[in-house]
């Protein structure tokens, strides 16, 4: 069983736990251990904006230092998290400048020697999407899944680089692992409005609206991503959304859910009853 350092992040570790839970009971079914950091912190919920913000850099290059007392690997599920931290050991590992000055005011010796992974590339690179193909249990026959991916996890591509960034296919070439059908839309990449969600929701619903009625325009029956604060504005935004653009409300879910839901998890794990909008009728209906 290999055992990988997993961080998860504020937001998996209080409102999105299902996400964190069905990929643990994923990974155990694939063959490898999610590892909880014993010591962990926020990692601040955004990459800084200005170049010359170096203490926003402090508390990301802490968990990367936790990290590495670990393992010369970590990975997490949050997009968000995944893009602090993947960029933030960049810059540590390229800046020698701004390295020196974060040990020093962190009063440690870190590098940028950590490799930061999402789960997904575990997934492609490490477990391969035949063999999950193979551990399948459940095939998710007739459900027709587009792939949202947002911002975070794929730019900027010189520092994040996970898959192809006008054109991945990394969830789409999982979701065919499962036995669904990929649904392609081009709205995939763009952003669902993000923070503004905070004080500018005609803004998010605008934003997110569009991303729903491409997907549903383009056939999708669900809608699946990796970002925690995607999904909330997704669901947030949809009531409105779907009556202005006059398509049926998809349900959101994280890819663990149809992960573990092909792999044969419990229905109650997964907590497809947490979302706003139900998957469970559409999976009774084509009989998965």
């Amino acid at each position: 069983m290999i055992k990988i350092p997993y961080y998860p992040g504020c937001t998996l570790n209080t409102v999105a736990k299902t996400f964190d839970e069905s990929a643990k009971a994923s990974a155990l079914e694939l063959g490898f251990e999610m590892c909880e950091l014993e010591q962990w912190n926020c990692c601040g919920a955004g990459f800084p904006l200005t170049p010359d913000n170096i203490m926003g850099l402090a508390a990301p290059t802490k968990v990367l230092y936790n990290a590495r007392q670990a393992d010369d690997k970590v990975t997490t599920l949050c997009s968000v998290c995944y893009n602090v931290l993947k960029r933030t050991n960049k810059v540590v590992r390229d800046d020698k400048e701004k390295r020196s000055t974060l040990n020093e005011f962190m009063e440690f010796d870190y590098d940028g020697s950590l490799e930061v992974i999402h789960y997904l590339e575990i997934l492609r690179d490490t477990v391969g999407f035949d063999k999950v193909k193979e551990t399948v249990k459940r095939p998710l026959k007739g459900i027709k899944a587009a792939s949202y991916y947002g911002c975070m996890l794929l730019r900027p591509f010189e520092d994040v680089g996970i898959d192809d960034h006008e054109a991945p296919t990394i969830m789409e070439d999982l979701i065919k692992s499962l036995g669904a059908e990929p649904i392609d839309f081009p709205d995939k990449i763009e952003c669902c409005g993000a923070h503004l969600t905070m004080d500018r929701e005609d803004i998010v619903t605008k934003l997110s609206g569009k991303i729903m009625e491409s997907a549903a325009r383009h056939g999708a029956e669900i809608i699946v991503t990796s970002c925690p604060l995607c999904q909330y504005n997704l669901e947030k935004s949809q009531d409105l959304a779907s009556s202005e653009h006059g398509f049926k409300p998809l349900p959101i879910v994280y890819f663990t859910q149809v992960l573990g839901l092909a792999l044969g998890q419990d229905d109650k794990l997964l907590g497809f009853d947490e979302n706003k909008w139900d998957a469970r009728p559409l999976l009774e209906e084509k009989e998965v």
